[in-house]
């Protein structure tokens, strides 16, 4: 009767969360797990309450996961699997539960499932393979269960997720992708991946999805090569590696997603590396693709970040070949639209990198700007709400006027 109050119907489970009924069943289950019968009405009462955010801060407070990971290793059958899957993933949104879920040992399930399916051909292996290394990508997103997983770059976890990327099989390519972009999201586990070869890792899996490549792929490894490229002591070695020319190669992609992590990884590259930054600010086919993307109205994330990176060539490179690259592939009128950005950041980066070209290419400047009302923006952003953005305003105004 539970199983059928809590189907699909959102008041009657509200109260039914409200009631307590969510340890009730819990103990239940812990007490029943030999009855397959009532084990499985407290599976499907799970699954359908467990999508509710409320329901998942009850759920947090029993021993919710401990029972199903006890219950998923006496599983042999793919159904009952499937299943337990389906409360997991809902459970394992939630930060707390991912991070018992690890402590209650399901990444090593996961993992076994992964080993046992990763050269089937089955359906129902296949079917497997993809929930189990989905669901560890998710427990991977938080930040607690992410850092118990790595263990300092030493965790076998971690170690056997490095063997997924070289990987015959996509599912495990794009799951061990995703996984280093996610043990990516503090400066210490950057630096210690970067230091320990991941990177090279990385290019040779983008290599294999150059030409008609897997799209899922390819935004993935671009993630982590963004990711791992944020700490300073990075950059350098990255660029070293040759990771800018490997993230070139999908210039040609015509899929926003990969456009937008694309622009992303390049614009983290180059911050401060003023070498890298001409060398790329040089490049015609990468500026006219800026260019061709700062339209991109249909795709505000792709047209941003391009916006963004036209501004950081300049800014980081301070070079007159980069901003004589942009002037030329008719560049500027989108520094200027960009300097009347709601955003703030974005404002000033134009700003910064308008004040360079008034700087070191005045007359070219001139002659660009002459029917686009540039110095009507700048005059109307001096009296900016932002501090930051009204003295770059003032400053690129007074850098017009001196070389003037």
């Amino acid at each position: 009767m539970l199983m059928n109050y809590s189907n699909e119907n959102d008041t009657l489970q509200s109260q039914l969360i409200n009631m307590g009924v969510i340890p009730t069943l819990v103990k239940l289950l812990g007490i029943h797990c030999q009855n397959s019968a009532l084990t499985e009405m407290c599976l499907v009462a799970f699954g359908n309450l467990a999508e509710l955010e409320s329901s998942k801060e009850q759920f947090a407070y029993t021993n919710i996961a401990e029972e199903l990971v006890k219950l998923f290793k006496k599983q042999i059958e793919h159904d009952k699997k499937e299943m337990i899957f389906e409360v997991l993933a809902p459970l394992a949104e939630n930060d707390i539960i991912k991070l018992q879920l690890v402590e209650a040992g399901l990444v090593e399930c996961l993992l076994e499932i992964v080993q046992k399916t990763v050269d089937s051909d089955k359906e129902d292996d296949i079917a497997e393979l993809k929930t189990a290394s989905d669901l560890m990508v998710l427990l991977l997103l938080g930040d607690e269960s992410m850092q118990k997983l790595f263990e300092g770059g030493k965790g076998s976890v971690f170690q056997r997720v490095l063997l997924w990327i070289p990987s015959n099989s996509h599912q495990l390519q794009l799951a061990g992708a995703l996984a280093i972009a996610n043990f990516a999201r503090n400066d210490g586990n950057c630096i210690h991946m970067v230091d320990n070869g991941i990177v090279q890792k990385l290019m040779d899996l983008l290599d294999r999805h150059v030409e008609d490549g897997n799209v899922t792929v390819q935004h993935a490894a671009l993630s982590a090569l963004r990711n791992l490229a944020i700490p300073v002591v990075n950059k350098a070695k990255m660029l070293s590696a040759g990771v800018a020319e490997a993230v070139l190669k999908f210039l040609k992609s015509e899929m926003p997603p990969v456009q937008f992590k694309l622009l992303g990884t390049l614009r983290m590259l180059i911050d401060a590396q003023a070498e890298a930054a001409e060398q790329l600010g040089k490049n015609v086919k990468l500026v006219e693709r800026l260019v061709e993307w700062c339209e991109a109205k249909d795709h505000a994330g792709v047209m941003g970040e391009s916006n963004r990176l036209l501004s950081a060539l300049i800014r980081h490179s301070k070079s007159k070949d980069v901003i004589r690259t942009i002037i030329q592939s008719g560049g500027i009128k989108h520094l200027v639209t960009m300097a009347t950005s709601e955003h703030v950041i974005m404002q000033n980066e134009a700003l910064v990198a308008l004040a360079l070209i008034a700087a070191l290419e005045l007359e070219l400047l001139h002659k660009e700007v002459q029917n686009l009302a540039f110095l009507d923006v700048v005059s109307k952003l001096r009296s900016h709400e932002n501090k930051t953005v009204a003295q770059q305003a003032s400053l690129t105004e007074q850098r017009l006027a001196v070389e003037s």
